[in-house]
């Protein structure tokens, strides 16, 4: 399955099926209608499902925060604002796919940002706490993500080399 997002190919040789989930266009089927967020693109294998979230900025210093994140620290404000929107693209698209009866596989969220190994483990981290991953309440019967990746392009291409990614110009 070949997807084209935010100059991104994906080719997911394996999966059911693959599409550009933050859908603009009215009559696309996956178009949504309503004022939430949306992961960029979904494939479904036979056994889970893949949330990819593309974030390409042109000054990934802009969100550096040396040393533990606090609020009196520049970059903070930049970092903060990122992990909320990475969080609420995967909660409200996990909404969505609650409301189409698309849940019933574990979902890995994979967020595909331009930023160095430190900062995307930072931010990592701090979103595993945030969506939470896995089990968060002996109440819970369910998980609402299995796993939760920050990488970028040359990590995408080490770790998932059966999930083609190509750079579109």
């Amino acid at each position: 399955m070949m997807v084209i997002a935010d100059n991104y190919q994906f080719n997911f040789k394996t999966a059911l099926s693959a599409f550009v989930f933050d859908e603009k266009t009215k009559s696309s089927p996956y178009f949504h209608g309503v004022p939430m967020k949306a992961v960029d693109v979904i494939a479904e294998f036979e056994d889970s499902y893949l949330f990819i979230e593309i974030k390409d900025y042109d000054n990934p210093a802009e969100f550096e925060i040396p040393g533990k994140a606090d609020s009196s620290i520049k970059g903070c404000d930049h970092f903060n604002w990122l992990r909320n929107y990475l969080k609420y693209k995967f909660r409200d698209s996990l909404l969505y796919r609650y409301a189409e009866n698309k849940v019933d596989k574990p979902i890995h969220y994979l967020c595909l940002l331009n930023f160095d190994n430190a900062l995307n483990n930072h931010m990592r981290k701090e979103l595993r706490k945030e969506l939470p991953v896995g089990k968060a309440s002996n109440r819970w019967s369910k998980k609402l993500a299995e796993s939760c990746q920050v990488i970028d392009e040359h990590a995408w291409r080490r770790n998932f080399p059966t999930w083609e990614l190509t750079r579109i110009p």
